[in-house]
């Protein structure tokens, strides 16, 4: 569930931000930006199936592409490779920073790295993008499943190797698992849960795996977790901010480094994996330039002179009135607008309840109400939006109306514990009048406030115990502003005093992973599937956990439990019916101040650029495209 990753909400009005985090891909989504990633696996844990060899797993149904397939259906096995892309980092994930990077270690807590690093490094498998949850072997040649679900065992392909020419051993890869096990960031140590422990065996890896493993989890460390070269490590040396170039086998390496300027990539022309079926036809380009700043305006500035050739707008203001230029008019630069068939993602303002001004929910929904989506869409966004209302938007985990059968019965088990409004109709925001200043929403949110028991005094809006309601909205990009201060405007209305503050990206970074906000915007991106990961934004453990994903501190045993029955689910019907009822639940305690989305992505590209026309996918892909003129081998 890809801080991706994925936000860094820059800027504040895009509607696909992805979060640094692990769901963009596998378990947000994961969160690579040019990485690629039968058997359906049925019950839980992982049993039923003899130890034979397999090419591909799933956790529903049977895999689309047979063993000896060639390459993936949605891209061009005959993309030229070569050319250049220079862009603005659109996506991270862990401790990975777009707007500044001062370490190439992108995969602990420590310092801030810069995104697409993974690009460095291969995973035992891949994901399938035309399919909801199917991982095939890239890394490894092979996985056999233990008949009893207790282990997953990899053979590696023998002629896998690091940039260094050295080959990739099945030492590494049990390095690799055991150093993020212990020392890896927080998201990663969550994805590996699943695992026990991770040993060779007669030269193959084995995965001992917990016993009440979730299958999703599972395919996960798989399929996310990058391999490293032992031979380039020590226990002191992995955890340590470094800007030394790291030796990976994965399809580029670092050809230079500006510390918080700019990142370029090489492909590796002698990319040992480039003919198997899943790299076929991925990481086209011969070059990839990352281009970091603070202020987008300078970002836009440089894609309209061609510094920068892709440029995914996520600002409406600039996609409706900045598509102006000389290079638009002489179609040098083509503006694209790509439909988003993926969940649209958990985009909001989150309350930190850890602070007790924020622990009665009517508070919180109170401080909801004040702001006015649609005079926003209308005045600032220029109608490209619409109102996010679900955890999991645009997704079949997303909840509609009252619970019903097997979702009814799910939340039944826990009506004593849980709020009667989860058994209503699931909430949704309220419609404004689009004034800017509903008097029938603000009456309202003054009623709750009052419920709350805050009363006005010289000091403000007070409450029983002395405390002030007063928000302290975190955020480190100057765009964001814009769109609060409507809302401010109506929250001094009800005697809540708003102030917006602007730090720079570390601090923003060391808050978050400490909890020290009041209310951050964020948005994490969510795949089809439910994965391990959910519970380090909605579990109870990880409402504690520094640098967890769970900012609102939400804790919930009921939830916790429906985590464990999702990922334990035989079908995918099952599975949604635990998101719902997951999804219920969070809506009716007013945990945030939900955003929007929409259904597109839109993008300026300098001409050149080449795509697959196949846009009906589980994940936004530009690792698949490539560049026209381009001429290496």
């Amino acid at each position: 569930m890809t801080r991706g990753n994925d936000t860094i909400f820059d800027p504040p009005e895009r509607a696909d931000q992805p979060r640094k985090g692990l769901s963009r891909r596998a378990v947000l989504k994961s969160s690579a930006f040019f990485a690629t990633l039968g058997l359906g696996l049925t019950g839980r844990p992982l049993v039923g199936f003899a130890s034979s060899e397999r090419h591909g797993l799933s956790v529903f149904g049977e895999l689309k592409y047979v063993p000896d397939f060639a390459h993936f259906d949605y891209i061009n096995p005959a993309a030229p490779k070569g050319g250049k892309i220079a862009l603005g980092p659109v996506s991270w994930n862990y401790n990975q920073n777009p707007q500044t990077f001062n370490t190439l270690n992108g995969f602990v807590l420590r310092g801030d790295a810069p995104p697409m690093i993974e690009l460095l490094f291969d995973t035992l498998m891949v994901r399938a993008y035309d399919e909801p949850d199917a991982v095939y072997c890239h890394l490894a040649r092979s996985v056999a499943l233990a008949p009893n679900g207790s282990r997953m065992t990899f053979t590696l392909r023998p002629e896998a190797r690091f940039h260094d020419g050295t080959p990739v051993t099945a030492d590494d890869v049990v390095f690799s698992y055991r150093i993020l096990k212990e020392k890896g960031h927080p998201v990663l140590q969550a994805v590996l849960k699943d695992i026990d422990r991770v040993e060779i065996e007669d030269g193959t890896i084995v995965f001992h795996l917990a016993k009440n493993h979730a299958r999703q989890g599972v395919l996960d460390a798989a399929s996310i977790v990058p391999i490293f070269a032992k031979a380039q490590y020590d226990d002191k040396t992995f955890g340590a901010s470094s800007l030394k170039p790291p030796v990976g086998s994965g399809p580029y390496r670092v050809a230079s480094v500006n510390p918080g300027s700019s990142l370029t990539l090489e492909r590796d022309p002698a990319y040992w994996a480039a003919k198997l079926p899943t790299a076929v036809g991925h990481y086209n380009f011969g070059t990839i330039e990352i281009v970091f700043t603070r202020d987008q305006t300078v970002l836009f500035e440089a894609f309209k002179k061609g510094d920068i050739t892709y440029f995914e707008d996520f600002s409406s203001t600039s996609w409706a009135t900045r598509y102006d230029f000389p290079a638009i008019k002489d179609r040098r630069v083509q503006r694209l607008e790509i439909p988003d068939h993926t969940p649209s993602g958990a985009q909001g303002w989150f309350f930190n309840t850890r602070r007790a001004k924020f622990a009665d929910k009517r508070t919180r929904q109170a401080i909801a109400l004040a702001f006015d989506f649609e005079w926003s869409n209308k005045q600032l966004f220029h109608g490209l939006y619409q109102r996010t209302a679900s955890f999991f938007e645009r997704s079949a985990m997303k909840a509609e109306g009252l619970p019903t059968g097997a979702e009814l019965a799910l939340l039944e088990r826990y009506r004593a514990t849980l709020d009667p409004d989860v058994f209503k109709d699931a909430y949704s925001p309220p419609t404004s009048d689009g004034s800017g200043k509903d008097r029938a929403l603000l009456r309202k949110a003054f009623e709750l406030l009052k419920e709350a028991g805050w009363t006005k005094s010289d000091k403000g809006l007070t409450n029983a115990a002395g405390d002030v309601l007063s928000i302290e909205l975190l955020a480190n990009s100057p765009l964001f502003e814009r769109i609060v201060t409507p809302w401010a405007a109506n929250l001094e209305r009800l005697g809540i005093p708003l102030t917006f503050r602007l730090v720079d990206p570390s601090q923003y970074q060391s808050r978050i992973d400490s909890f020290d906000f009041d209310m951050v915007g964020q948005r994490y991106s969510m795949s089809q599937n439910m994965a391990p990961s959910l519970a380090n934004f909605l579990g109870s453990e990880a409402a504690h956990m520094t640098g967890s994903l769970n900012l609102a501190g939400f804790a919930n045993k009921a939830v916790d439990d429906l985590i464990t029955t999702g990922l334990a689910a035989k079908t995918r019907d099952e599975m949604n019916d635990a998101g719902r009822a997951i999804d219920r639940i969070w809506r009716a305690g007013h945990y945030w101040v939900p955003n929007w989305n929409k259904p597109v992505h839109t993008i300026g590209v300098w001409s050149g650029f080449g795509r697959p026309e196949e846009d009906r996918l589980y994940d936004f892909q530009p690792a698949i495209w490539w560049w026209k003129e381009a001429s290496d081998s």
